[in-house]
């Protein structure tokens, strides 16, 4: 019995030093990544392949450079990029004159230092179909 539980004691103690070993090793790569520099400059996120997905964006400060890992969502084909976030308003009525409907947003926040404008103005066709709150019930079960 007694050498069971010191077995085990011998044991929790390996495990203990294991995790302190790799928790240093943790510190010391982010030790390793940590800048002086505090006035980052960051470029657009770059995908690796296409217009969007996985990519990165490079940033410099003074003799520095890094990259960063970085995401542009597939769905995202705005002309005002990723890296500016806008509070949009509710889409406007449909012109007659052009077809389309228009709505703006406001600049919430721009990422990365990027270079966003103030107000945003975005368009699309008017939909010519009228969508209507409740579907059409189907017969069931006619023989």
């Amino acid at each position: 019995m007694q050498v069971r539980g010191l077995l085990l004691l011998l044991l929790a103690l390996i495990l203990l030093a294991a995790t302190a070993e790799a928790g240093k090793n943790k510190k010391e790569k982010a030790k390793k990544d940590v800048s002086e520099c505090e006035d980052w400059r960051w470029g657009p996120c770059v995908p690796n392949s296409k217009d969007c997905g996985l990519g990165y964006r490079e940033g410099t400060c003074k003799d520095e450079s890094k990259k960063l890992k970085c995401k542009i969502p597939c769905n995202w084909k705005k002309k005002f990029g990723a890296d500016c976030k806008y509070k949009f308003e509710s889409w406007g009525g449909c012109s007659a004159q052009t077809g389309v409907k228009t709505r703006s947003g406001i600049l919430k926040k721009a990422l990365y230092n990027a270079q966003c404008e103030e107000i945003v103005y975005v368009t699309k066709p008017c939909s010519s179909k009228i969508k209507s709150k409740s579907k059409a019930k189907k017969g069931k079960g006619k023989d």
